[in-house]
């Protein structure tokens, strides 16, 4: 693909034509052709712009110094908003594991009395079925 722009040399010899249509002009002869662009050169043009739009060495997603520590400061804000809603979800976790102890030891301990309980009455209940039963004999 042929460019229609001039290359580093044609442009230092204070030339704008290309070396084809300026061969075929006469001295006194003006072009008022247009050059035809084609996609590669219509990119240039719209970087081109985009610069002079943005400002010459400014980029688009700078940020300047004020921005950027506005943006740290919220972030940091948000992270200890985060930070602290964590810090309260662990607490209250924490407390429902600690009731849910208490109330498994206590569970627990009724239980064990329960099973003391039980234990006492099966050996009574042994021992006096002995006793009748050799008593009866």
């Amino acid at each position: 693909m042929a460019s229609s722009f001039p290359t580093s040399s044609e442009r230092s010899s204070g030339s704008t034509l290309p070396p084809n249509v300026k061969e075929g002009l006469d001295s006194d002869e003006e072009t008022d052709e247009t050059p035809d662009f084609d996609a590669g050169d219509q990119e240039a043009v719209a970087g081109a712009e985009a610069v002079r739009k943005y400002g010459e060495g400014e980029r688009s997603r700078g940020k300047d110094p004020a921005e950027k520590e506005s943006k740290r400061l919220k972030r940091l804000l948000r992270n200890r908003v985060s930070a602290q809603q964590a810090r309260e979800r662990k607490k209250a976790y924490m407390n429902e594991l600690e009731k849910r102890v208490k109330d498994l030891e206590t569970k627990n301990s009724e239980l064990e009395e329960r099973l003391s309980t039980l234990q006492n009455e099966n050996h009574m209940l042994r021992h006096i079925l002995k006793n009748t039963t050799s008593s009866s004999r």
